[in-house]
């Protein structure tokens, strides 16, 4: 009778394996990601099963997207507030912004003031004393929130104004935020702020769900001014933690109708972790007099295009003579490694920012298996010397740049709900010129012939690392 048992699991677990190779087969979003799970499910389905239903999903579902669920609530919502912001549609001509606008699902905006913040010290002071001045709410989204010196100080802010009361509502990662004691959460529910993890895998439904991340970084105050960008809550942010040394990173405040965006992404999180809608101002606040366009543009594995990498991809086939990008971790997906050595072989001047001190080692290793072919292109790889490198910026020509969540890698592209601003101003793209030039000057220049002088071991080593890029 028991040896009967075994059989019959065994045999479960093989047809198990079996559907779900099929179903790898149907929806895996790459053909090389379908051939190695059909491979793993129909022969290793006692190991390859659980890997794949919480490492091989390929979309995020159950999520409510207001932008694109004709039915939601958030839609009927949005459509009393969107006719508001009709006076700042912008009629400006670029076609290269139409393929942004919708990419995004949302609308590029004029009346916009967007403002580098360069580093954590000028992010934290302009956010807290953003936050500081709230009059009705505050929208805080992050990642990473630590239980440090600046962890605290950002929790005892948002205590006093919810004493104030102001409403006050935080959302975070429950992965991201996974060493973040019970004792801080339930210290500003007390005082109360209205506290929520993301709930990537909430309910039964979506229990595999755990591979995905909110990796969005949003702050918005009245409606009125917003943040996103690199930084988190910790001090390592501000350059304080011996382990990464300097940190380099880098943010952007907003104030105009944008914003309206930024709060529009935080409000469809808030619903999908919650249930609840958030009652918020949506009339748009103009108060700048040289004023710039910005379209946000929220990316995520619930949308129905692959959203960050199209608009990677769009931002290098739109470049004509300067493409200089700044990301952490770097391990694109092959359609924006091509585009990104087509645009060298075009004459462009292609530039890729990376850190020199590993944070993630998988990830780091990964980059030095195709780094040698682009190189050999004409893409130039930089290392950033001084300390960490965080920063998730794209300068477009002369005309455009975007700053954000993304990294340039798989995660980034289809695992981690992501935003970034997307702002085709001049003024603005100086101004990020300005910033990366003196980024460019504490780097140094990665060659053909340092990758190629490597060990044997390390080459096989960072291949292997590269094979695991999907899950990493």
């Amino acid at each position: 009778m028991f040896s009967w048992l075994i059989g019959l699991g065994v045999f479960a677990i093989y047809v198990a394996g079996a559907l779900s190779a099929v179903l790898a087969l149907l929806s895996s979003r790459t053909s090389q990601g379908a051939v190695a799970w059909i491979i793993s499910l129909l022969t290793f389905p006692y190991a390859a099963l659980p890997a794949y239903w919480i490492f091989g999903r390929p979309r995020f579902y159950g999520y409510v997207s207001s932008r694109g669920e004709h039915d939601s609530i958030l839609r009927r919502i949005l459509a009393r507030y969107r006719p508001l912001i009709e006076p700042y549609l912008s009629d400006a001509a670029q076609v290269h912004v139409k393929a942004v606008e919708k990419l995004a699902m949302m609308p590029m905006t004029s009346g916009n003031r967007a403002s580098l913040l360069i580093n954590g010290q000028a992010t934290f002071d302009s956010l807290f004393a953003g936050i500081e001045n709230a009059q009705d709410y505050v929208l805080v989204q992050f990642f990473i929130i630590r239980r440090d010196r600046l962890g605290i100080a950002f929790k005892d802010l948002l205590e006093r104004k919810a004493g104030q009361g102001v409403r006050v509502f935080l959302l975070y990662d429950e992965i991201g935020c996974h060493a973040l004691d019970d004792g801080y959460l339930d210290d500003l529910t007390r005082a109360g702020v209205e506290v929520s993890a993301f709930n990537s895998s909430r309910g039964f439904r979506h229990r595999f769900q755990l591979n995905f991340r909110n990796h969005r970084k949003v702050a918005v105050v009245d409606g009125v001014i917003g943040w996103t960008g690199g930084l988190n809550v910790g001090i390592e942010y501000l350059g304080e933690d011996t382990r990464h040394g300097p940190w380099r990173d880098t943010h952007l405040m907003l104030t105009g109708p944008s914003v309206l965006g930024l709060q529009e992404a935080f409000w469809e999180d808030w619903h999908w972790a919650t249930g609840r809608v958030i009652d918020l101002e949506w009339q748009p606040k103009v108060t700048c007099e040289e004023c710039q366009h910005v379209v946000i543009v929220p990316s995520g594995p619930a949308d129905g295009q692959e959203t960050a990498s199209l608009l990677t991809q769009h931002n290098i086939h739109t470049a004509q003579h300067r493409l200089w990008i700044t990301s952490p971790y770097f391990v694109p997906d092959q359609g924006v490694q091509d585009a990104l050595r087509l645009a060298a072989l075009r004459g462009v001047d292609v530039r890729v920012m990376m850190p020199e001190r590993p944070d993630h080692l998988l990830v780091f290793l990964s980059a030095f298996s195709f780094l040698p072919d682009m190189i050999r292109a004409g893409v130039k790889i930089y290392r950033y010397q001084p300390g960490f490198l965080h920063q998730k910026v794209m300068l477009i020509d002369d005309h455009s740049a975007t700053v954000g969540t993304v990294n340039l890698d798989n995660r980034s592209f289809r695992l981690n709900f992501e935003i970034t601003a997307f702002i085709p101003d001049r003024g603005f793209a100086e101004e990020v010129e300005a910033m990366l030039e003196s980024d460019f000057s504490d780097c140094r220049e990665v060659t053909v012939e340092e990758l190629e002088s490597r060990p044997l071991w390390r080459k096989l080593v960072s291949r292997a690392a590269y094979l695991l890029a999907p899950v990493q």
